[in-house]
């Protein structure tokens, strides 16, 4: 498949953007416990970190472990050289905060790839893919990667347009991911994604042009988990979306982008480039709610890798049907403490950010 052909198929129009913009709204709303407020109570906004709940938060201790030199798992030297455009940068990612709704969107559901964790003996199952950007052709090498793929039989994808579901079988050591994934008369489909064989000595990064994100980043690397949330400690690089991007250039870990700069703003972020929160910040002394505060000192040691575009600044929390569809509750009304979910990162300091430069952590 071709460049171009890729672009089309992960491009997004117009009227997609008005979708997806409208589900991000959507995704923030969502996970509002019973009586909850906005802040929720006292003791959720205050310092420490979310308390382990007994509401199974890994239904299966196995979790896609990608190789120990990835990008993924290095803390980033506090001294590290910054970009030159870093203070540029920095304002243009606090206007698309301050811009698209205020504030950071956590994705839990919509637009949020649950992972599945497939047994050794799940029965295989050929996922088809279908044509949805009407090209009339199929890739013949990734519909022979998906022609045996283990899904459990409860999986389903996430909500929202892209429909994204991601599967992994720990006996074998690959991941699945899928986008625009569907159900049809019983068998599965997919529109693209990618398998990735050799996971625990991959860099974490899709072979171009596969994988559901427009850069060619796994969702399983870079989204937060539940478990992660409730002990208060993020130990690897996340991902981040955001809204207007670099038209043509990309940072490596990116293989491609989807970037389009459709607001014509002066100083682009191109996708694939990675940011921190300064790491002078005393996040211990910010009245921010324990996840927030967990994502926060994250922030500041891995920080964030730009892998997407979406309708506001997101980033990406395990969808709880991981759990839900497996028959064990939904961890998060837990983990919000009564807190609603657009609020569970309020006073956040995203006009710290620093960004490092082009391609930085490449392998030379």
């Amino acid at each position: 498949m071709v460049e171009e052909e890729v672009l089309m198929v992960r491009s997004v129009s117009v009227s997609t953007r008005c979708i997806r913009i409208w589900a991000v709204l959507v995704a923030c709303l969502c996970f509002i416990p019973e009586g909850g407020s906005a802040e929720g109570p006292i003791e959720a906004q205050g310092g420490g970190s979310a308390k382990q709940t007994e509401t199974g938060l890994n239904p299966e201790p196995d979790y896609p472990t990608f190789s120990k030199d990835s990008f993924w798992y290095k803390p980033i030297p506090k001294n590290v050289p910054l970009h030159e455009k870093s203070d540029e940068f920095s304002k243009e990612f606090a206007r698309q905060v301050k811009t698209y709704y205020g504030h950071i969107a956590i994705a839990f559901e919509d637009y949020s790839s649950p992972l599945y964790v497939a047994k050794p003996d799940t029965q295989n199952v050929t996922v088809t893919l279908w044509d949805c950007a009407r090209r009339g052709k199929t890739d013949q090498k990734l519909q022979r990667d998906f022609t045996s793929v283990p899904v459990p039989t409860y999986a389903e994808p996430a909500g929202g347009s892209d429909s994204e579901m991601s599967v992994y079988q720990p006996s074998t050591d690959r991941l699945w991911e899928f986008w625009k994934a569907r159900k049809v008369e019983g068998s599965w489909q997919a529109c693209w994604g990618g398998r990735m064989s050799d996971v625990s000595k991959n860099p974490g990064i899709w072979p171009w042009p596969y994988g559901a994100a427009a850069t060619g980043l796994p969702f399983a690397a870079g989204q937060l988990r539940a478990s992660e949330l409730a002990q208060g400690s993020i130990q690897h690089v996340m991902g981040i979306a955001i809204v207007n991007e670099e038209e043509k250039t990309f940072s490596w870990p990116a293989n491609r982008t989807d970037g389009s700069n459709w607001g014509k703003v002066a100083h682009p972020i191109p996708e694939g480039l990675r940011l921190r929160l300064d790491p002078t910040v005393d996040v211990e002394s910010l009245n921010l709610h324990p996840i927030a505060k967990a994502i926060a000192k994250a922030a500041q040691v891995y920080g964030f890798v730009v892998w997407d575009h979406a309708g506001a600044v997101t980033l990406r929390a395990e969808n709880p049907k991981r759990f839900t569809q497996a028959g064990l509750p939904n961890p998060y009304p837990a983990l919000f403490a009564g807190t609603r979910g657009y609020a569970l990162m309020n006073r956040f300091p995203w006009d710290k950010m620093q960004f490092l430069p082009m391609d930085y952590g490449k392998p030379q």
